[in-house]
């Protein structure tokens, strides 16, 4: 049977699909909404969307192609404006010479063919997509991609009507309606994919834009070397960075709202050999609390570190890379603390959660207002409860010690690898042993692993072929082999192809008991604090993510690269 000598709804009669007369009833349909007949089938139960693509795949032989699953070069992407693939609903997937393969719908829809045809001047070579597969794909990399390419055209167009043969100055493009558009885009996007970091690098022969979205860099788009001023002056116009000092790194703020989500950027500037590099932070200050359920503490877990933040005073200390989630746990431990009966501040850089009836105090730099200086006014407010953002230095960790020791509680967090780390850092900090045995009652260590992903994961038995096997082993010696069953993505569309969804936490607390405290005072290395911490039962990060592994939450892979276990 010929591709385009048969309609859909008559092949899908002919191959006893549907009725005569469910087809009658949806063309009735079609003629007065417009809507395609395939979609009209689907949402009327006659036939289910796979289905549908077994009908065209096994009786007109065009295959089935998994948007989600390819990465698509910017070459093909060129072949099909947005405008055209949105309004006939296809996506370029190859591109051979004049032959190109493209996804759609209804690819026995004849008319839109010859149309492309004409409009495109290639031959068109149809495969079949799922429609959510296809939307996700044109969001993806049509949202960015086509707007980029008209502020490319725009410039181009200017530069030839002037005829410049040097490069613009970046002050005269900076206000150029392509370029606002273009940078607002940039982050618009980003906000939409849920980066929590957009990185403008320059290269030798161009600017690289890249986003990331659960943890892992991925490269969005590429700019011409002729605009890479104009966009970068453009980001440090309105993050109120110095447009003319390209010399030294500089720091700047966005505040924004993209689409009602409210959004606080941090805008970090610095020169390199081919310019400077821009990094935003993207802050979502969506003001929705996590309740201390959804930190995805193990029960056990949870109950431990519950009963360190309910004590009345003492050091509580929550340790992890940046981005590690640090911020949200303190916040969410506030606003289970948070009562009319007791009095809670906090200094934060900057604020990220707004929690009602606590007083949060903003860090301001230039004003000097510091980490420092608001926690010794904090101690002349009768606080019952204090929250710093980070200790950094010396001055903060004696002040916050100090109201540790007079019957506070303070929370605050460190940069440290593991939980047992972040005491012998704060003796390094010029704290005396027996000061941090006596005022420290808990540390949790956490990190962000990437949550596998539910439409595509499968599971598997961990043999002793595996190179993790020795490890799992040692670290779960209580599980038999035939328990040591772990899930992993192979790839689908709900995760573009890359097996995880989303993160979550793997957690390591700490709870000081008296024979820890006995060490502590001794000063020994933060090995023997670890060694006796994990005989009185902590669970250490690689051993908390090695369960959340076998729940089916995580994958042994994401385990082992957030842990260093390995």
């Amino acid at each position: 049977m010929a591709l385009g000598k048969k309609r859909l709804g008559d092949l899908l009669v002919a191959t006893g699909y549907i009725t005569p007369e469910a087809l009658r009833e949806v063309i009735s349909e079609q003629s007065r909404t417009g809507e395609r007949l395939g979609r009209i089938l689907v949402n009327k139960g006659y036939i289910t969307e796979q289905s549908l693509i077994e009908a065209l795949e096994f009786q007109l032989g065009i295959p089935h192609v998994v948007l989600a699953k390819r990465k698509i070069p910017p070459e093909v992407l060129a072949a099909v404006p947005e405008r055209i693939a949105k309004q006939y609903k296809v996506f370029p997937v190859e591109r051979k010479g004049n032959r190109l393969v493209l996804g759609m719908l209804d690819p026995t829809d004849v008319m839109v063919l010859d149309n492309l045809r004409l409009l495109l001047n290639m031959e068109i070579q149809p495969v079949i997509v799922t429609e959510e597969d296809l939307e996700r794909a044109l969001s993806k990399y049509y949202g960015i991609q086509e707007t980029v390419a008209e502020v490319f055209r725009d410039l181009d167009i200017e530069f030839e009507e002037e005829k410049r043969e040097e490069e613009p100055a970046a002050e005269a493009l900076v206000e150029d309606a392509p370029i606002v558009r273009l940078v607002n885009l940039i982050i618009s996007q980003a906000v939409k994919e849920r980066a929590s970091d957009i990185h403008l690098e320059p290269s030798e022969e161009e600017l690289v834009v890249r986003y990331r979205v659960d943890g892992m860099l991925r490269r969005v788009m590429t700019s011409p070397k002729n605009t890479q001023a104009a966009i970068i002056s453009r980001v440090k116009i309105i993050s109120g960075m110095n447009i003319a000092e390209k010399r030294l790194p500089q720091d700047g703020r966005i505040q924004l709202r993209v689409e009602g989500i409210p959004v606080d950027i941090r805008v970090s500037s610095i020169p390199t050999v081919h310019g400077e590099k821009v990094v935003m932070r993207l802050l979502y200050k969506t003001g929705v609390l996590m309740k201390m359920e959804r930190l995805g503490f193990l029960p056990e877990m949870l109950e431990k570190f519950r009963s360190i933040y309910r004590q009345p005073h003492g050091i509580i200390l929550v340790t992890g890379p940046t981005g590690s989630g640090k911020s949200t746990t303190l916040c969410a431990v506030l606003n289970e603390l948070n009562s009319p009966e007791v009095n809670i501040m906090t200094v934060e850089d900057p604020v990220e959660y707004q929690i009602p009836g606590v007083n949060q105090v903003q860090v301001n730099q230039k004003a000097g207002l510091t980490f420092t200086t608001a926690l010794r006014s904090f101690l002349r407010q009768d606080p019952d409860i204090i929250m710093v953002g980070e200790i950094r230095d010396t001055e903060t960790a004696r002040i916050a010690t100090q109201a540790a020791l007079t019957g506070h509680l303070v929370l605050s967090t460190l940069h440290t690898n593991d939980a047992p780390s972040s005491i012998t850092r704060l003796i390094d900090m010029e704290i005396e042993p027996f000061l941090v045995a006596s005022t420290v009652i808990g540390v949790i260590a956490q990190r962000l692993v990437r949550g596998v992903c539910n439409g595509c994961k499968e599971q598997y038995r961990l043999t002793p072929m595996d190179p993790f096997y020795r490890s799992v082993r040692e670290n779960l010696p209580d599980h038999p082999d035939e328990e040591l069953i772990f899930y992993r993505g192979k790839g689908c569309h709900q995760c573009n192809g890359t097996g995880y969804v989303r993160r979550l936490a793997i957690h390591e607390v700490l709870l000081l008991d008296q024979q820890l405290r006995a060490l502590i005072s001794r000063d020994v290395p933060a090995g023997a604090i670890k060694e006796e911490a994990v005989k009185a039962g902590m669970k250490t990060l690689f051993q908390d993510g090695l369960l959340k592994a076998l729940q089916g939450k995580t994958t042994l892979e994401e385990v082992v690269r957030a842990s260093y276990s390995i």
